[in-house]
């Protein structure tokens, strides 16, 4: 049997196309050919399980050989799996397989211009050979009794010939010749590594064997370390040196003779929940992410109708704020890798989580705005947050301390899920937790019922405890508690709480003052009604024009507490949206949008503290001015410091005045 022919791709237009589509994935054929292997093992087996290939040997060793040949630069993968008789060459590689080559041009030649749009290449299969090869050979044996083994053969891509071959065991070797677009793998670490990434839980058992060239052999024969390791029985029965060399060398050819698989052809995620330890999961987390840190807990998926799907999803602990992300979603199909954090299919809440997912039935070949409105993808985004829901509730409800112990870790994690997918808030809001300035965690709802009596339907949260510390002291004087939002998304959180728990106010510690931190007024009459306000119109003229600040407000207030000489209040509103601008500050759409928003401070300057009673004092004195800006001056800038960082500026004149104000001290003393 001998055939030429050529298969009628225009090669101008489709190499470079497809050479362009996956350049930043030249390592893909290798995971196209081994699946391609894996599969006709498959496809074997299943025929032997019906009964249809009763000839094979049960007790077949099914596996893939991975041969790299550094001298003759070919790389060969190898399976003896069902194989192919001649004519089936010709249907499945020269019809089959480039009859999708040249749809895929005329579907996709315009995508290549627009980046990679396409998140499976199965549809490319054995074509992707020509990525990194300038010549391509298939040598195959049917599994069908009497099969003649059918030798193939193409160059450039375009042109075949075909002849019978010389292979007399069952299955299939491809045969790549690598070019000048190959040669990065003709290194083995290269080849490894596209292994590990893609085929490393492939179903199917995968040796790779290196075949260096003479000069890196004989290197590597130099640097190796001989040392054979014996156990302490093995080195009793060592009495002279011949004895030393004889169990020397049968150690050498027991490891030669037991070659060790890459993959792992039953991975965790295939496995029973019930069937899997604590040490599995955790090892299987440290092998796969490289983390050496436990994660704190983990949710195993095994959906079986209506579609498939497998996984496991980690929630690992977060050393800093900056590991959310590095949260890292594997996506498999049938054990096959496909790629990582892919939001189309991936709910976008659990990219920063740690895990891997197999779904069988998933759509590959298909485009990332197509996955978007498939059907099949949105079941599962439902299933997945149901479980995740599921996970979280029980742990609150059944392991509540433990669950408290992991909630710095992974409140960034709910807070963000809940906003990005709202039916995950609804299902677990009663699990959301709060941690206070008094050490403890609480729902919002248990918050709400604590300090009803104190301040109903309102939550005072802290954005920065240390910054805000003298708040955070002012309340727990009057034991009242705040919740600590420290997240890089809580500000968005506090707008989302609100929205969807109508009624319900939250306001930063600074942002107002509440009733149960103010002096109660009973029975005030109106002339000292009249007098406050007067006052406090005096005090705000002063204050502006000390400042250089025509909106600051001012109030004098008496406080519960003596400590604290003065608080400055930001309202609520005017913070959120302050910060909004600076969020948006390059828009400058947005900025002149906004340009009249001012900061809303008031200056509340406590009565009930001895330095606040003598700068009253001053007032009444003209040559006490000097004295009376200097206090005043410290005041505000105190009142700063607890509300937020002074610049550089604002810090050399607090320096310089509290300097001036101990020598004045010092003075009086002397005197």
């Amino acid at each position: 049997m001998q055939e030429k022919g050529n298969l009628s791709i225009n090669s101008e237009n489709f190499l470079p196309i497809i050479k362009k589509w996956l350049y930043t994935d030249q390592d893909i054929f290798i995971r196209e050919l081994v699946s391609n292997g894996c599969d006709a093992v498959s496809k074997l087996q299943k025929l032997m399980a019906m009964g249809e290939a009763d000839h094979i040997p049960a007790d077949t060793d099914f596996r893939l050989s991975v041969v790299l040949d550094q001298d003759a630069k070919t790389l060969e993968i190898i399976d003896n799996g069902i194989g192919m008789t001649a004519d089936e060459v010709k249907k499945y590689i020269n019809q089959i397989a480039f009859s999708g080559a040249t749809d895929f041009l005329e579907k996709y030649s315009e995508k290549a211009e627009e980046g990679n749009e396409i998140i499976g290449h199965f549809g490319l299969g054995f074509y992707s050979a020509f990525m990194v090869a300038d010549r391509v050979e298939i040598d195959t044996l049917s599994y069908q009794e009497g099969a003649t083994a059918a030798h193939w053969s193409c160059e450039g891509g375009i042109d075949y010939e075909m002849t019978e071959s010389d292979r007399t065991e069952r299955g299939t070797t491809i045969t790549l010749h690598l070019g000048e677009d190959g040669a990065a793998f003709l290194d083995e670490a290269n080849v490894y590594a596209a292994l590990h990434k893609y085929c490393a839980f492939m179903p199917v058992p995968i040796f790779v064997e290196v075949k260096k060239n003479a000069a890196q052999a004989e290197e590597e024969e130099k640097e190796s370390d001989h040392t054979v390791h014996l156990s302490e029985e093995e080195a009793k029965n060592i009495h002279s040196a011949e004895d030393l060399k004889q169990m020397q060398a049968k150690k050498e050819e027991d490891a030669e003779e037991t070659p060790i698989p890459l993959n792992d052809t039953h991975p965790l995620w295939l496995k029973k929940p019930a069937e899997c330890t604590e040490e599995e999961y955790k090892a299987f987390y440290h092998k796969v992410f490289m983390d050496f840190n436990d994660p704190l807990f983990w949710i195993h998926l095994n959906m079986d109708y209506p579609f498939r799907l497998r996984g496991i999803l980690y929630f690992p602990k977060l050393v800093n704020q900056t590991d959310v992300a590095e949260g890292q979603i594997k996506l498999y199909s049938n054990q096959v890798y496909i790629a990582d954090n892919v939001k189309e299919v991936v709910p976008e809440f659990l990219l920063l989580l740690k895990g891997v997912l197999d779904c069988p039935d998933m759509p590959l070949n298909v485009s990332r705005s197509a996955l978007q409105n498939d059907g099949y993808v949105e079941k599962m985004n439902q299933y997945i947050t149901k479980k995740v829901g599921d996970k979280l509730n029980q742990l609150f409800k059944n392991e509540r301390g433990t669950y408290e112990g992991f909630w710095n870790d992974i409140s960034l994690f709910i807070e963000y899920g809940c906003m990005r997918e709202e039916k995950l808030y609804d299902k677990i809001k009663d699990a959301v937790l709060f941690r206070t300035t008094d050490a403890g965690y609480e729902t919002l709802s248990e918050y709400l019922e604590k300090n009803k009596d104190k301040h109903e339907n309102k939550v005072f949260f802290v954005t920065d405890p240390d910054q805000q510390a003298q708040y955070i002291r002012l309340f727990k004087e009057q034991g009242l508690e705040a919740v600590i939002l420290t997240n890089p998304i809580d500000n968005a959180f506090v707008s989302f709480l609100e929205y969807k728990n109508s009624g319900v106010k939250l306001l930063r510690i600074d942002a107002d003052i509440s009733d149960t931190l103010e002096q109660k007024k009973e029975d005030e009459s109106e002339a000292k009604k009249q007098a406050d306000n007067y006052l406090n119109e005096q005090l705000e003229s002063y204050f502006r024009t000390l400042l250089a600040k025509e909106d600051l407000k001012v109030r004098a207030e008496e406080l519960k507490t003596e400590t604290v000489p003065a608080m400055l209040l930001l309202s609520e509103e005017s913070r959120r949206m302050l910060e909004m601008m600076e969020a948006y500050g390059k828009n400058e759409e947005f900025k002149q949008m906004f340009s009249h928003i001012k900061a809303d401070e008031t200056l509340v300057l406590n009565k009930s503290n001895a330095l606040v009673k003598q700068m009253l004092i001053l007032r009444e004195k003209e040559e006490k001015k000097d004295d009376l800006d200097l206090i005043s001056r410290q005041l505000y800038d105190l009142a700063l410091m607890s509300h937020k960082r002074l610049s550089s500026e604002e810090m050399t004149a607090f320096i310089d005045r509290s300097n001036q104000i101990l020598s004045r001290l010092a003075e009086l003393e002397n005197q």
